[in-house]
């Protein structure tokens, strides 16, 4: 982004365009120093992006009213008009601010995204390593020193969670251990999807988003099961509404909850498979009308899903979610250990329905206060649930990160169904 475009901010009267309110500013250290990091969950802006700390004082002017004439009376002496509209020029071009330039930017990255044929993953290099060799020691020591579970000789599915492998690598490991032995032509992934919310536009009526992107792992690429893929299309024809499904698939662009599946996959199978990725936005709507249009949309993609596939034996289903989200960082008044007793309790019982195969009681528990604890594995497990009615599986892990420095905790766990 160092070319500048004719929407590049260039006025000296005009009202700068605000900093992002969804970027993270955050203070670091190095070599002494202290800069400010931009921390952009869309990537959108230019990654690794930081300025010095001092900074902070004119970044407070940028709030959308003021122009480059106003900060100049806030500058010290020899500081000119010229140097500050640079300097918002500068932080345009990053993407850093709510501008013309920035709205183009972000519309051609979505546009971009969705024309590939590729889904290059987003969280190598951050919770794992991002180098092949480096990542296969990495797994291969967590195999080898914590705890496993007995490999099954079938099963049909895997609910496991999509956590941050940093916090939650002892669960992944017990749960991916148990089906290493299996070797499926394909899997329906089945998984939350974080961000289809902030395309309303696209996605409010469509909660069930599939890609025929493949996936590009540190470990490997997992290819897109495209003849599955054009098979629901065919079938779902131009009703696409009423099955809830939408091949639009920005939602997965920054999605990180089918990646951390993917790379568990790779790493214990070496025999061919293909995947259909599908990540599944809210099912709030079924907690005030469980009938109504969404319940239809449920009913209608699932029954679909498990006509075509619910009888394959060589087909498996990977379901990504985690539990309960609570404290500080997630609106609660109450940091997250005056909470964890209430959610093992909440967590047990979801946990409890969903090896029950129970969907209308797991349903019924979502429901009754309208999903207290923002449980973001209820989508794709419900959804899964109705596939295969009344099919049970076993508990395999539960655990909860505490993230003690912002009162905060994230809860997780696994259930195998063979």
């Amino acid at each position: 982004m160092t070319e500048k475009t004719n929407s590049i901010f260039a006025s000296y009267t005009d009202p700068i365009p605000p900093l992002r309110f969804d970027v993270q500013i955050i203070p670091i250290k190095q070599d002494g120093e202290t800069f400010l990091y931009f921390q952009d969950q869309y990537g959108y802006a230019t990654s690794d992006f930081a300025v010095p700390y001092s900074a902070q004082t004119i970044f407070s002017l940028f709030d959308g009213s003021r122009s480059v004439e106003d900060i100049l009376k806030f500058s010290g002496e020899g500081v000119t008009k010229e140097q500050i509209l640079e300097y918002v020029q500068f932080l345009d071009e990053n993407a850093l601010l709510h501008s013309k330039y920035f709205r183009e930017h972000a519309q051609k990255m979505e546009a971009e995204y969705e024309k590939s044929d590729i889904h290059h993953s987003i969280t190598s290099g951050l919770s794992y390593p991002d180098d092949p060799a480096e990542m296969k020691h990495f797994l291969n020591e967590a195999f080898e020193k914590l705890p496993v579970s007995e490999p099954v000789k079938s099963a049909r599915a895997l609910y496991a969670p999509h956590i941050d492998l940093r916090f939650g690598l002892n669960s992944y490991v017990k749960a991916f251990s148990a089906i290493k032995d299996l070797k499926p032509k394909r899997i329906v992934i089945l998984a939350t999807s974080h961000y289809s919310g902030l395309y309303p536009d696209i996605y409010e009526e469509r909660p069930f988003v599939i890609s025929l992107k493949d996936f590009k792992m540190v470990n490997g690429t997992v290819n897109a099961d495209r003849d599955s893929i054009q098979k629901i299309r065919e079938q779902i024809g131009d009703d696409s509404e009423h099955y809830g499904v939408t091949f639009q698939d920005r939602a997965h662009r920054i999605e990180h909850s089918i990646e951390q599946h993917l790379i568990f996959i790779n790493h214990l199978w070496d025999h061919d498979f293909s995947m259909i990725p599908i990540v599944v936005g809210s099912l709030d709507e079924l907690f005030y009308k469980a009938d109504g249009f969404q319940g239809q949309q449920v009913e209608n993609f699932s029954g679909l899903l498990a006509e075509l596939f619910g009888d394959k034996e060589d087909t498996f289903f990977l379901i990504s979610g985690d539990l309960a989200h609570i404290g500080k960082k997630f609106g609660d008044e109450k940091p997250a250990k005056e909470m964890f007793e209430d959610i093992r309790n909440f967590d047990e019982s979801f946990l409890d329905l969903g090896a029950s195969g129970s969907a209308q009681q797991m349903l019924e528990l979502m429901s009754r206060k309208y999903d207290p604890y923002r449980i973001c594995g209820y989508p794709p497990l419900y959804s899964f649930l109705n596939i295969f009615p009344k099919l049970e599986g076993e508990i395999l892990t539960y655990d909860i990160w505490d993230e003690t420095e912002r009162e905060s905790g994230v809860s997780f766990g696994s259930i195998l169904y063979t």
